[in-house]
Order: C-alpha cells, then structure tokens, then sequence
C-alpha cells in the first residue's frame, strides 16, 4: 500500500492493517498486498428489536423494583404490629393491678390514689384509654352489659360496674356496665 493510501486510511480512522468498505472487509497482508477477507456481517438483530428488549428489561426492573418496595413497607407493617400487639400484651397484664387500686380507692385507701394515678398516667400516654362513660350509648364493642334497667329511648350505660380499657384505638377489655334502656 502506497504511503497516499495508508494517510487516507488513517485520515478516514483506519489503520493501514484492515481496510473496510460497506460489503467486504480487507486486511493488508506482510507483502503489502490488500486481500479481502469476508463480508461484514449484518447484526442479527434489528434496533427496533434492541429497543424493544431494553424496554422489557426496564420493565421488568421496574417490576421487580416495585415488589421489593411493597416488601419493605409490608414487613415495616407487621413489625409495627408486631410491636403493638407485644405492648398489649404488657399493658393487659398491669390491668388487674388498676382494678385492685380502684378496689382500694373505692374502700377508702386514699394513699393508694397518688400510685394509680401515676400508673394510669405512665399507660395513657403510651395509649392506654378508659371506657367509663356513664350516659354514653351503650356499645357492644366496647361494653358487656351485666344488667338491665327498663327504660325509655336507646339503650345507655346507667352505671359502670368495671371499667374497660382500649389501647390505641383496640379494645383490651370491655367495660361491664348496667345498661338502662
């Protein structure tokens, strides 16, 4: 190959050793003879079919991108749970402990009030609510109703027998009251 011709390969990207032309590729030889080689080869697959399969791989990371997030946020929520139902599990325990305080406060023990006072306070804030309403509407969710009193109108809570406890916004134990109505 002529020195012109190796500066117009060069100038072109080419190197002296393969010449390429749009059907066959050319290869230069020890003697500096230019021999053909084979054809270029056509790509098997189309760009519209590349294109396609990135967009299915997209797809698919999208996909698979979208059930691992809804993984995430699903075990969030049973540890949550998980978490809450162990609190209940605790605060139910401490309930009988407020019964005998209430017992005792109802007997006249008034030194006992500042104690149940604290306990109940400690438990609110975590949750914990009374369900002792007398006059509220009787609700057999929330109260089990051990007596009744004839009465006109809806049924309401005459008087609390035992009070009831909801730790956020679940019942732990219905209030037993008297029902009039």
């Amino acid at each position: 190959m002529s020195e012109e011709a190796a500066a117009d390969l060069a100038n072109d990207g080419l190197d002296g050793d393969e010449v390429a032309d749009e059907q066959t590729v050319h290869e230069q030889s020890a003697d500096g003879r230019v021999q053909e080689v084979g054809d270029v080869e056509e790509p098997e697959t189309s760009v519209e079919e590349l294109l396609a399969q990135r967009d299915g791989y997209l797809n698919d990371l999208q996909r698979v991108t979208a059930e691992f997030a809804n993984y995430r946020r699903k075990a969030a929520e049973r540890q949550q749970e998980t978490v809450a139902m162990a609190a209940a599990d605790i605060v139910e325990k401490v309930l009988p402990v407020l019964d005998a305080c209430d017992a005792a406060v109802a007997q006249g023990a008034e030194d006992v009030v500042p104690i149940r006072d604290a306990l109940f306070a400690a438990l609110e804030k975590e949750g914990l609510a009374k369900l002792d309403d007398p006059g509220a509407p009787f609700d057999p969710t929330c109260h089990e109703a051990v007596v009744h009193e004839p009465g006109e109108g809806e049924a309401v809570i005459a008087e609390v027998l035992r009070a009831g406890y909801e730790w956020n916004s679940r019942v732990l134990r219905p209030a037993m009251v008297k029902v009039r109505g």
